[in-house]
């Protein structure tokens, strides 16, 4: 398998990212893997998506530390690359992370992915699909039996309806972003500060004001999907808890929370039956659904991380459970050719 993978800058990778786990997965694995920036990519004028990419070297890695210290050696080859001879791009690059330094980078790979996959190359996530993810409202496309009650504005009035609607408990945070940032928790003895904490997300655009889950006070759940099922490797269900720092609402870990082990039970089992459908025709092949009882608070589908912190728990490498489907992908291809669109391939 030849497989080309995109982040936001190579050299601002770091080792326990789940990119470089599926990479270091796919290197022992015997595969071509090369790794791009989005600033590497590049179309050219013969109709062609190129980039200057980092070639690993073939050799089998025990760590993700070794890994990446080959990934960002000068002595690293770097090729210039043609997208059409790969088999398999993977968009791993978050948008949100270039939405204030490079807002030129947030659509680069979606629009490249979306060139490449021109030239038959199976592109995952789907690019069109993407495209359509691209802010938290993604969320609202999905059924109303799984997801908060949510307003979307800019205008204070509304989110203080809201806010009174919900007896003065909501959550408020941006509609773009991601980590944790700027996300408030707004009890009813806030409300004579909401203007304040409005004023604070609406500096990067759209506020989104959400129903509170008492749930939440015991964290989320990061469950994985491939192929738009649970994702499962040697029987173990590909998930974790996260749980929140003394009273900080939020769970994310770089935010001060912490991991716990998950236990993937039916309630759990029955929200993904019900977004199974959307996630499929959207064609996304690996997501991370973030839970709160038995409410889904978001979907990742930019390089969802934490495959490390399920391994944690769990034993056993969930990246190998990727490289395998893409490699089932690649076989697909062989009989097939170009078939199925990409959308469909992206989840077969």
């Amino acid at each position: 398998m030849k497989l080309g993978i995109v982040v936001n800058d190579v050299l601002t990778e770091k080792a326990g990212y789940t990119t470089n786990r599926i990479a270091m997965a796919a290197v022992n694995r015997k595969h071509d893997t090369w790794v791009m920036g989005v600033h590497d990519m590049a179309y050219d004028p013969d109709g062609t998506v190129n980039a200057h990419a980092v070639h690993i070297p073939a050799k089998r890695y025990k760590s993700s530390e070794s890994y990446l210290r080959d990934l960002q050696s000068p002595r690293t080859t770097r090729e210039r690359i043609c997208m059409r001879d790969l088999d398999i791009l993977l968009l791993r690059n978050n948008p949100a992370d270039d939405a204030f330094t490079r807002p030129w980078a947030q659509n680069a790979g979606i629009n490249l992915g979306r060139m490449a996959m021109r030239s038959g190359v199976v592109v995952l996530n789907d690019p069109n699909g993407l495209a359509a993810a691209a802010n938290k409202l993604y969320l609202e496309y999905f059924p109303e039996e799984v997801r908060p009650r949510t307003l979307v504005t800019r205008n204070r009035d509304d989110i203080r309806a809201f806010a009174r609607e919900q007896n003065g408990t909501i959550v408020l945070k941006p509609l773009q972003g991601s980590g944790g940032q700027n996300v408030f928790l707004v009890r009813p003895s806030d409300m004579p500060n909401l203007n304040q904490m409005i004023d604070a997300v609406v500096r990067d655009g759209y506020v989104i004001a959400q129903e509170y889950l008492p749930a939440a006070e015991k964290g989320d759940m990061r469950l994985f999907l491939l192929n738009g099922n649970p994702m499962r490797y040697k029987g173990k269900y590909c998930a974790f808890r996260r749980e929140r720092a003394g009273e900080d609402m939020r769970s994310n870990v770089h935010a001060g929370g912490s991991i716990a082990q998950a236990v993937v039970d039916d309630a759990i089992l029955k929200i993904v039956e019900i977004v199974r459908p959307k996630i499929v025709q959207d064609g996304m092949f690996l997501v991370g659904l973030d839970i709160v009882g038995d409410k889904l608070m978001e979907i990742n589908v930019f390089s969802p991380g934490g495959l490390g912190s399920a391994q944690k728990f769990e034993g056993v490498n969930f990246s190998i459970a990727v490289v395998q489907a893409l490699e089932r992908k690649v076989e697909y291809m062989k009989y097939y050719q170009r078939n199925f669109d990409n959308n469909e391939m992206a989840t077969l």
